[in-house]
């Protein structure tokens, strides 16, 4: 997408430098803001984890993370991450953190496998957060909750942004709206998954689809999710699958869909163990996470990732991902962004 694509004319910061300023100043609000009304304790976070332990994630099951050996520990393979899904939850026995409590982490990966696109790039910063909680709190309910107080916190950033630039202007609504991929479905038959999403987000502002990765009743999942981490089987207490969702914002800029979050309550052992039979990856099982999970050695919990590079794209109304990140992209791109007067970091 290129300026001339977008009929909407919407204030920016144009000098990089300046942007690379309000990026800092949008980071550090944020994270501060998150980790104090959700609970959390900011903790270090690995680029690599060893291989063979099923600690790293594989997303919508067909990405493929970077390895290589490790000279000091005989060869032993290692993973670039991907997410820190199942880190965080091995780091919550850990700790030994207690109900209520969760840890929060900067965390950094490699995706070589991307598809890149102006909002999406092979490197991947986001806030990766975890907390644990009670069997009781296994509920859409709380989940929703959760996602209300994320909500806050971005809306409240916003105005903290506005606020130090007063080029820029809030867009977000007071409150989310809340609906279930199924519904999604039925309200929209004919559409595609990312349609269906442009006219819900286009239509509230801000919403949260409930229920990716299993199968809807067309037979498709809404969106891929990888069987041992988010919990999108059980059936919740609305009636529908599902304790996980994306958080999805209109952004005028590109005039479309924009999610920025990928989150759920985390399986329980019957939820792993049935989503792995799905998946057919019943393998697994013998893996160290897993192990550990199916004997009941791990917390319950709600976690998820926020992505740094488009909050902040979304704050500062850029057009491109580049603009608000470092990254590779390719020579045809690069001349492409400059013809069109964009200037990547």
């Amino acid at each position: 997408m290129t300026p001339e694509t977008i009929q909407i004319q919407i204030s920016t910061i144009s000098d990089r430098l300046k942007t690379e300023e309000a990026i800092c100043f949008i980071k550090d609000k944020f994270a501060k803001r998150l980790a104090h009304d959700l609970n959390l304790i900011n903790v270090s976070a690995p680029i690599a984890v060893l291989d063979g332990t099923g600690i790293n994630d594989d997303l919508n099951g067909i990405e493929k993370p970077i390895s290589f050996s490790i000279k000091g520990i005989n060869g032993q393979k290692a993973l670039i991450v991907q997410s820190l899904a199942k880190w965080k939850r091995l780091r919550l026995k850990e700790f030994n953190i207690e109900a209520g409590k969760g840890l929060l982490t900067d965390m950094r990966a490699v995706r070589p496998d991307e598809n890149l696109s102006p909002i999406h790039s092979i490197y991947v910063d986001q806030w990766d957060w975890e907390k644990h909680i009670l069997p009781e709190q296994r509920v859409v309910k709380y989940l929703k909750t959760t996602v209300e107080c994320i909500y806050e916190v971005l809306k409240a950033t916003e105005k903290d942004v506005c606020n130090m630039y007063p080029e820029l202007t809030p867009e977000l609504p007071d409150e989310i709206y809340f609906v279930h991929a199924e519904e999604l479905l039925k309200q929209f038959p004919d559409l595609t998954v990312k349609q269906r999403e442009t006219e819900v987000a286009r239509r509230f502002g801000a919403v949260f689809i409930i229920g990716i990765g299993a199968n809807l009743s067309n037979g498709e999942p809404h969106d891929g999710r990888a069987p041992d981490y988010d919990d999108w089987s059980t059936k919740n207490e609305e009636g529908y699958n599902g304790l996980n969702g994306d958080i999805v914002l209109w952004n005028p800029v590109l005039q479309s869909a924009f999610e920025i979050s990928s989150m759920g309550i985390r399986v329980s052992k019957e939820a792993l163990e049935k989503q792995l039979e799905i998946r057919g990856c019943s393998d697994r099982k013998k893996l160290l996470f897993h192990r550990m999970l199916l004997d009941n050695q791990l917390p319950l919990s709600i976690g998820g990732g926020i992505g740094q590079s488009r909050v902040c794209m979304f704050f500062l109304k850029k057009t491109h991902i580049g603009e608000v990140q470092s990254s590779i992209w390719p020579e045809t791109v690069l001349k492409q962004l400059e013809k069109d007067g964009l200037k990547l970091l």
